[in-house]
């Protein structure tokens, strides 16, 4: 082969591709920068949009939180990224998230990604705008009222009891798998629509409900109440996001308080000592069972909760869309762009708190505790969006860590985990641990 040949299969080969690749970074980069609003004068936030159609999504979930920490140590508390097929900007900071929070319906407004749209469904509250979300939340919320929390205790008491003497019988297990994608939506589906058939027919039938009316109870009477036809898909996906929202992410706090304790024995010794001070430690105590007055005395679990909460808030943040082009911080954020306000970020960058990778229940602790900067810790979100069943989430965790504490005594085999999100925060090994009974006293 002559030289001219060579040159000509190296040209075709090496450099056509680069010049390729490299023309095609330039437009990307054009059509980043032609997306600012330009009749803003404020400039973008700093970062980098990453490779042309992938943008930075494939480097966000592959290093997670070691690209986030980079991003934030190179551009601050609000840059740019492309993620998920969107122009994105990344928000954190308690003045940053309080703006974002508190505009709903204003600047932004609710977009979360496609996968979790499909999953959840367009019908469901996380997806509502405007007064159909408002009127949906009212609803709602009253299955998650004080009254309605003190029909549920002695419920959740019983799950958790018989969840503790499996784990006990069962001594070794990886304690969190995650069912995935769209076909467990289905199932799950499935196994939904026979309990809402089951509960229209019981209802219909005015049988008693035992003076405790469930979220998916309180939707049904409501349908009727307008005069409307029940939406069964509606129902489903409603159904569908409680679970979700009321299991995975209690799972993986649940799943927190197992290493926290675990790994500070001093900790779970205090818990064991509050839970004796209400005559709780003794099983053979029957007159001093679980109720709302006595979870809500419990303030040193309420403090491990929180420390917990803090350092791994089951959902790292928010998705939102910029309704209108605005300034954030000196920054414009253009109409159309995704936001994402971090809720992980935010905690790990609040000046409120001392010795921010320590765990420390006592900085929760009155007179002075180091949660009163509302926006500085925000495990359930906050403004209109805020967790519907977050005071349901704090009273199962409680009843969870009197149980535990209660019954069991555990090893972490693998000891200290590696924690992953996807989309809520769990250990990458599923927690292994060892339970044995709790035979001591204190």
């Amino acid at each position: 082969m002559g030289l001219p040949a060579l040159l000509a299969s190296a040209l075709c080969t090496f450099v056509l591709p680069l010049l390729l690749f490299l023309a095609a970074l330039k437009l990307w980069d054009l059509y980043c920068v032609s997306s600012r609003d330009r009749s803003c004068a404020l400039p973008l936030p700093p970062g980098t949009m990453g490779f042309p159609f992938f943008g930075e999504t494939l480097q966000m979930v592959l290093q997670r939180r070691k690209f986030l920490q980079m991003k934030r140590r190179r551009y601050g508390f609000i840059y740019k990224t492309h993620l998920f097929g969107r122009p994105t900007v990344r928000v954190m900071g308690a003045d940053n998230v309080r703006r974002i929070l508190l505009g709903e319906h204003r600047l932004v407004s609710v977009h979360w990604p496609a996968s979790v749209r499909t999953i959840l469904g367009a019908g469901c509250l996380s997806n509502l705008h405007d007064s159909s979300h408002k009127q949906r939340k009212k609803v709602i919320m009253q299955a998650f009222s004080r009254e309605a929390l003190q029909c549920y205790v002695p419920v959740i008491v019983e799950e958790v009891s018989s969840c503790l003497e499996q784990w006990l019988s069962c001594g070794e297990r990886g304690l969190l798998v995650y069912p995935e994608g769209v076909k467990a939506r289905n199932l799950i589906h499935a196994r939904i629509e026979e309990n809402i058939r089951a509960k229209i027919r019981r209802l219909q039938a005015a049988e008693p409900d035992g003076g405790c009316k469930d979220a998916l109870q309180l939707l049904i009477e409501h349908s009727w109440e307008r005069g409307e036809r029940l939406d069964m898909q509606a129902l489903k996906q409603s159904s569908t996001e409680l679970l979700f929202g009321g299991h995975e992410t209690t799972a993986s706090a649940a799943t927190s308080l197992i290493t926290y304790l675990g790994l500070y024995p001093h900790v779970l010794q205090k818990v064991r000592e509050e839970i004796k001070s209400k005559g709780l430690l003794c099983k053979s105590n029957q007159d001093n069972k679980l109720d709302m007055e006595t979870l809500e005395q419990l303030k040193y679990i309420g403090c491990v909760i929180k420390e917990t909460l803090r350092l791994h808030p089951p959902v790292p943040g928010g998705f939102r869309v910029a309704l209108k082009t605005f300034e954030l911080n000196g920054y414009q954020i253009p109409k159309g762009w995704n936001v994402i306000y971090s809720i992980c970020d935010t905690h790990d960058v609040a000046d409120i708190f001392t010795n921010k990778e320590e765990f420390n229940p006592d900085r929760f602790i009155s007179p002075h505790p180091e949660d009163t900067s509302r926006f500085s810790f925000i495990p359930f979100g906050g403004g209109l969006r805020s967790c519907v069943g977050k005071e349901f989430a704090k009273i199962l965790l409680k009843i969870f860590t009197v149980e535990l504490a209660r019954h069991c005594d555990w090893q972490l085999l693998n000891g200290p985990p590696t924690m992953k999100t996807s989309p809520t925060v769990y250990p990458v090994d599923n927690l292994p641990a060892r339970f044995t009974h709790f035979q001591g006293d204190i």
